[in-house]
């Protein structure tokens, strides 16, 4: 997959079998339609292109119930999520009010046709457009007529009767239903971040912990609690349990991401690791003492065990 970052350098594209939008989460709707693209070109003998923004245009626009957009990648990741798809070329766009400021019609004319000559559009279900998102799928299909392109609507998706999309993914996460959110996204929910020193508490009572700092306070962070994980350090992967809150027992102050990686000791510091969410074990809780809290977590690690012993993994 090659990567453009704004349309300055683009190769000149002849017949390109194309779709845009943001494409956050890359979840199964976005992986069936990029297949269907991909599918296209190589039958027009042509090549696929996805045309995504960054920033997220509600980071730019605000959103319509005034709370600031939470991600579920970041760009690194969204990259690295779509070069799995076997597209062929990826053009992330600057998104500014300029941008947004372009009518529906100008937006196909002087960006998409004048820039990739498309032969086919592809377009999600109910998808919107241009200036105060007057374009839909019939004006694309009257300007198709006019600058010989084909338009084609992929159909809403569901599995197992969820409806998906990346706001059901973005509820599933915030609510830390891991199970939905990874149905959705047909992958476990990651993050990525660096591991950095902390009160260093967890060594203390035999639980030492890896604090995670996150690149980017727009990433969506699971609810609070206690959950299943696996992590990925140094390419290699290990199981773990994760603690994401305040740190009540011992009067944190702060929100923290903290990661035990089982029958593991190795010095992580200042080390980039990827952390994959499978399941929440429970709430955080206030213990009464750090003994009582030494027994939670030595459960914790129990259901760990036995969530991965299913699929024939372990520590």
């Amino acid at each position: 997959m090659q990567v453009h970052h704004g349309i300055q350098h683009l190769p000149a594209f002849k017949h390109a079998v194309l779709t845009t939008g943001m494409f956050d989460g890359v979840h199964v709707a976005h992986q069936r339609l990029l297949q269907k693209i991909n599918n296209r070109a190589k039958e027009q003998e042509s090549e696929s292109v996805l045309i995504t923004f960054w920033p997220h245009p509600q980071m730019v626009l605000g959103s319509n119930d005034r709370s600031p957009i939470q991600l579920l990648n970041t760009l690194e990741e969204k990259i690295a999520n779509l070069e799995k798809t076997g597209l062929d070329h990826l053009v992330i766009l600057p998104f500014d009010t300029a941008f947004a400021s372009m009518s529906a019609e100008d937006y196909v004319e002087k960006f998409l046709v004048a820039n990739f000559h498309p032969h086919t559009i592809v377009i999600g279900f109910n998808h919107r457009f241009g200036n105060q998102r007057k374009g839909d799928v019939h004006l694309l299909q009257e300007m198709g007529m006019k600058h010989d392109f084909t338009v084609m609507e992929f159909d809403q998706q569901v599995e197992e009767t969820i409806s998906v999309s990346s706001t059901n993914v973005r509820k599933a996460v915030a609510e830390g239903n891991m199970e939905e959110a990874n149905l959705l996204l047909s992958q476990a929910y990651s993050i990525q971040g660096k591991v950095v020193k902390g009160q260093q508490l967890g060594r203390t009572i035999q639980f030492p912990t890896a604090n995670i700092q996150l690149p980017t306070k727009e990433k969506l962070i699971p609810k609070i609690g206690v959950y299943c994980v696996s992590i990925e350090v140094n390419k290699v992967v290990h199981i773990g349990m994760m603690n994401i809150g305040t740190r009540p027992t011992v009067e944190g102050q702060h929100l923290t991401l903290e990661v035990h990686i089982l029958n593991f000791s190795e010095d992580i510091y200042e080390q980039e690791v990827q952390v994959f969410f499978h399941q929440r074990l429970r709430d955080e809780v206030k213990f009464n003492s750090i003994e009582a809290l030494k027994a939670q977590l030595a459960l914790d690690k129990t259901s760990t065990e036995n969530y991965f012993k299913q699929y024939n993994v372990s520590a």
